[in-house]
C-alpha cells in the first residue's frame, strides 16, 4: 500500500487517525505499532515476522548494551546487533546478486534463493541499527518500553521509503509528544503538497521517461534522449521528495517532527552541494555511522579520500543489488574526490550559471547509470545522448513530445526552485489579518487534494521508484 493510493487515502488513514485520537494517550504507541504492522502486512504479510524479529533483536541488544555500559561486553552486543541487521539485509537483498556473480566467475551452478525483497528493508534496517549505536555512544537512552520501540521501528509514515529517522532524533517524541490542532493542520497541508508532487508532477512526467527509455534506436534522436533523461530526473525527484513530504506530513499529524529529506537539490552549484540537498537523511546516516567513525577529514587528505570512497561504494550498493548501482556509486565517488582536490575551488569562482550547468549535466549522466539495470542498455542510452549511431539531432517524436509537455516542463522547472514557496508565503503575508484569507487558503489546499484524487481515480499509472530499495 502506498500513500498515493485510494485505499490509503480513504480507508486506512481515516480509520487509523480516528482510532488513534480516540484512544487514551498511554495507548497511542501501541495503536501506532499495530497500525504500522497492518500497513506493512497489506502487501507482504509474511515479512511482518521479519520486522518483528528485527524489533526484538535491536530492543534486546539495546537493553544489553545499556546494562553492560563501560564493560567490554557492551561492544560485543553492539557488534552482534550490527552483524544480525546487515546479515538480514544481505540475505534478502544481495544473495541472488552475489550468487549470480560467483556462478559467472567460477562456472558453478549454485541455485538462486529467489527471495522477494521485503519492502523498505534498506530503510528500516538502518533505523534499527541507529538505535543500538546511539545507545552505545550515549547519544540516546535505552527505550524500556518494547511497544514504544516497536512503534519507532515500524512507524508507517516513513517505513517504506524514509526519511531515515535516527532514534536519537525522535527518542523524546516517542514518549512525550503532544499532538495539537495547529500541528495536525500543518501535517495535512504538507501531506497534500507531497501527494500533488507525486501524483500530478512525478506521474505525469514519468510517462515521458517510460516512452523514451523503451524506444528503439530507429525512433530515437539526440534531443529526444536528453528530454527522456530530463523527464526521469524530474520524476525521481518529485516521486521521492513527494513521498518524503507525505511522510513528514503524516508524522506531524501524529505528533512527530521528522527532519527534512530534500532541499531543492537541482539548484546546486556542485556535486558536493547536491548531495547535501538530496536524500539528506541517507547522507546524514552514512556521515554519522560510517564516514566520521572511519576518521572523517581528521586524518589527512589521503585518509579522507579513502573514507569518501568507502561511503560512496556503500551508498551505491545500498541502492540496489546490481552493477549499475555500484558503478553509480563509483561515478559520484570520482566526482566528489575531484571536487575535494581542486574542482570545488574552481566552481566557487565560476559564474553561478556555469556551476549549475556543470552540476545538472553530471547529475543527468548519473541518472542514466542509475536508471538502467542492464549496463549495456545504459551505455546505449548514453550513446544516444552523445549522438552515437548516426541518430538525428531531433525528429517528429521529440517535437511532438516537447510541445505536448511544454507547460508541464515549465511547472517542473519552477517547482524545483524555492520560488513557488516564496511566492506562496508572500501571498500569505499580504493576506495578513484579512478575514477572507484563511478561507481562500483552505480552499486552495482542498482543490489540490481533489485534483490529485481525481487523477488517481482516472489513471492506472502510479509507480513508486524507491519501492525497490
Amino acid at each position: 500500500m502506498v500513500f498515493s493510493s485510494l485505499n490509503f487515502l480513504f480507508v486506512y488513514l481515516p480509520i487509523v487517525l480516528l482510532v488513534y485520537f480516540l484512544s487514551p494517550r498511554m495507548l497511542r504507541n501501541g495503536i501506532l505499532f499495530l497500525a504500522s504492522l497492518i500497513f506493512y502486512a497489506w502487501g507482504e504479510p509474511i515479512y511482518v515476522l521479519l520486522m518483528i524479529f528485527s524489533t526484538l533483536v535491536d530492543y534486546s541488544h539495546g537493553y544489553l548494551v545499556d546494562k553492560y555500559r563501560g564493560n567490554p561486553r557492551a561492544k560485543i552486543f553492539l557488534i552482534s546487533s550490527v552483524v544480525i541487521n546487515l546479515a538480514l539485509l544481505c540475505v534478502f537483498k544481495y544473495s541472488d546478486f552475489v550468487i549470480v556473480n560467483v556462478n559467472a566467475l567460477t562456472g558453478l551452478q549454485i541455485p538462486l534463493p529467489g527471495l522477494p525483497l521485503p519492502i523498505g528493508i534498506s530503510f528500516y534496517t538502518f533505523q534499527t541499527m541507529s538505535y543500538t549505536i546511539d545507545v552505545y555512544r550515549g547519544d540516546a537512552k535505552m527505550q524500556p518500553n518494547i511497544i514504544s520501540f516497536g512503534a519507532y521501528v515500524a512507524l508507517f509514515p516513513q517505513l517504506i521509503a524514509g526519511p531515515i529517522v535516527r532514534y536519537s532524533t525522535i527518542a523524546d517524541q516517542l514518549d512525550h509528544r503532544r499532538e495539537n490542532a495547529d500541528q495536525f493542520s500543518q501535517g495535512v497541508r504538507r501531506f497534500v503538497c507531497g501527494l500533488a508532487k507525486k501524483v500530478l508532477l512525478a506521474n505525469s512526467i514519468g510517462m515521458v521517461w517510460t516512452q523514451f527509455s523503451m524506444l528503439e534506436a530507429s525512433r530515437m534522436s539526440v534531443l529526444g534522449a536528453w528530454l527522456g533523461i530530463l523527464a526521469f530526473a524530474f520524476q525521481i525527484y518529485f516521486d521521492f521528495s513527494g513521498y518524503s513530504d507525505m511522510a513528514i506530513g503524516l508524522g506531524k499529524m501524529l505528533g512527530f517532527t521528522f527532519l527534512e529529506n530534500f532541499d531543492y537539490p537541482y539548484i546546486s552549484r556542485s556535486i558536493t552541494e547536491f548531495w547535501r540537498r538530496w536524500h539528506i537523511s541517507l547522507g546524514t546516516w552514512f556521515r554519522e555511522y560510517v564516514y566520521i567513525p572511519l576518521g572523517g577529514n581528521r586524518k589527512g587528505v589521503g585518509r579522507q579520500l579513502f573514507n569518501i570512497a568507502v561511503v560512496w561504494l556503500l551508498t551505491g550498493i545500498w541502492h540496489g543489488a546490481n552493477w549499475n548501482f555500484v558503478l553509480w556509486g563509483i561515478y559520484y565517488c570520482v566526482l566528489l574526490i575531484l571536487e575535494k582536490l581542486f574542482l570545488l575551488r574552481l566552481l566557487e569562482r565560476a559564474p553561478a550559471v556555469v556551476a549549475r550547468l556543470y552540476t545538472l549535466l553530471c547529475v543527468l549522466f548519473g541518472w542514466v547509470i542509475f536508471a538502467f539495470d542492464v549496463l549495456t542498455e545504459g551505455l546505449a542510452y548514453l550513446g544516444y545522448m552523445l549522438g552515437a549511431g548516426n541518430i538525428p539531432l531531433a525528429n517528429d517524436l521529440f517535437g511532438f513530445t516537447l510541445l505536448s509537455n511544454a507547460a508541464m516542463l515549465v511547472i517542473l522547472v519552477l517547482a524545483c526552485t524555492p520560488w513557488p514557496k516564496t511566492m506562496w508565503e508572500s501571498l500569505r503575508a499580504r493576506g495578513g489579518e484579512k478575514a477572507w484569507w484563511p478561507v481562500l487558503f483552505n480552499i486552495a489546499w482542498i482543490f489540490l487534494f481533489v485534483i490529485s484524487t481525481a487523477y488517481l481515480v482516472d489513471s492506472t499509472y502510479n509507480p513508486f521508484l524507491y519501492f525497490r530499495f
